[in-house]
């Protein structure tokens, strides 16, 4: 899948992780919650693929749950660094 899918799926991913990650009652701010999702998006894209799982070949479930999970990934690792 190319890296613009990913961007854009990473929007959605991104908005839907800044829901799912609350941090002391509200996320980062939806920009740079969308932005680190986009961020998580590619980054867990390349290691799906890098990991040898199932190509990510197009919008769908399966894509979208990776990149949500790993946007949400993201989310928390950016709130523990920030926090600590």
């Amino acid at each position: 899948m190319s890296v613009l899918a990913w961007i854009i799926l990473g929007l959605v991913a991104g908005f839907i992780g800044s829901k799912l990650v609350i941090v002391n009652g509200s996320g980062e701010g939806l920009l740079l919650d969308i932005m680190l999702g986009i961020v998580g998006a590619i980054a867990g894209g390349w290691l799906f693929t890098s990991l040898g799982q199932p190509e990510v070949t197009g919008v769908d479930l399966y894509s979208l749950g990776i990149a949500v999970a790993s946007s949400v990934l993201v989310l928390l690792v950016y709130h523990a660094i920030i926090e600590a």
